[in-house]
């Protein structure tokens, strides 16, 4: 296995590069200029050229590009053009918040999800698959930014249940954190959640017609055995797939959810960088969520051998 994670780790250096050509380009060819933010109404044509030769953008985009590689390359992420925080430290005040909402988001959707996909496929065609299966197209149907704002109405305006928005760090008091992340994380994760119980249903319905279902029934395991012991576990596969991508994805979905709550974590952080065209912040951002993309992979890789023993990593 080490071998193959090493082999893992040296594939992902090109698509590592290529992954930072894309960022840079993509983040310097969009509309807006550092510049105008931060010289406000004095924007003299002089004023701007001399921002510009500060920040190092009257260069051309290939030079740009080779200084900022030869940073990033010693760890170097630059300085916020707008606040002049390092763009690591900027991050990394916000990313426990981030966190936070991603895992209880996450654990959200699977708590829901496996039991109700295992429910709906061992009840097919009863009223809790139909139940199950609505749950999956509204989960999937409604945006989670309403979702947040149905949330703060009933439960937190109307009903005074829980706050509607803030943060309170984990280590400083986890009972009112957990108050404080569990809207969001709801908001955040029902979407996961239908998508999830639907791949453990179909797989769920897959592996109990295998045979050797039918042979554990027939050797005279329990319907809960076979179902529990045997079966889910060969039908959590295509889902750890879905659950990859779902937490390689954790920052880019807490972006809408972050600012409706007005919960400090990364994705706020992006969409203030948007507005505010600090270009240096945005590309640590999606810099970040392109490798935990990579990282979630080669996790779910992993996780796949432990599910299947007949997966090989030769």
């Amino acid at each position: 296995m080490t071998t193959y994670v090493l082999r893992r780790l040296l594939l992902m250096l090109p698509v590592a590069f290529l992954v930072t050509v894309g960022v840079f380009l993509l983040i310097h060819l969009s509309r807006g200029d550092p510049a105008l933010v931060l010289l406000g109404e004095d924007r003299s044509p002089q004023a701007i050229a001399a921002i510009h030769h500060e920040l190092g953008l009257d260069q051309p985009l290939y030079v740009q590009y080779g200084i900022w590689l030869g940073r990033l390359a010693r760890g170097d992420l630059g300085r916020s053009v707008i606040t002049h925080q390092t763009v690591s430290d900027a991050i990394l005040e916000r990313l426990p918040a981030t966190l936070e909402l991603g895992v209880v988001a996450l654990l959200w959707s699977l708590l829901v999800a496996i039991p109700l996909g295992t429910i709906a496929a061992v009840r097919r065609g009863s009223v809790a698959d139909h139940l199950a299966t609505g749950f999956t197209v509204g989960g999937v149907s409604v945006p989670n930014f309403f979702i947040g704002i149905v949330l703060i109405f009933v439960l937190s305006v109307s009903l005074h249940l829980f706050p509607f928005g803030g943060y309170v760090p984990l280590t400083r008091d986890p009972y009112e954190s957990l108050r404080h992340v569990l809207l969001p994380a709801i908001a955040l994760g029902t979407a996961g959640a239908a998508i999830n119980m639907r791949f453990t249903r179909s797989s769920m319905i897959e592996v109990l017609n295998h045979d050797f279902i039918r042979t554990a029934r027939a050797k005279g395991a329990s319907w809960r055995r076979v179902v529990f012991a045997h079966a889910l576990k060969n039908a959590l596969i295509p889902v750890v797939t879905v659950v990859g991508l779902q937490i390689g994805g954790i920052i880019e979905g807490a972006i809408v959810t972050e600012t409706v709550f007005t919960w400090p974590g990364v994705g706020r952080l992006a969409v203030e960088s948007i507005f505010d065209r600090d270009y240096t912040v945005v590309q640590g951002i999606v810099l970040l969520a392109a490798f935990s993309y990579m990282f979630a992979n080669l996790l779910v890789d992993l996780v796949y051998g432990w599910l299947d023993p007949r997966i090989s990593y030769a």
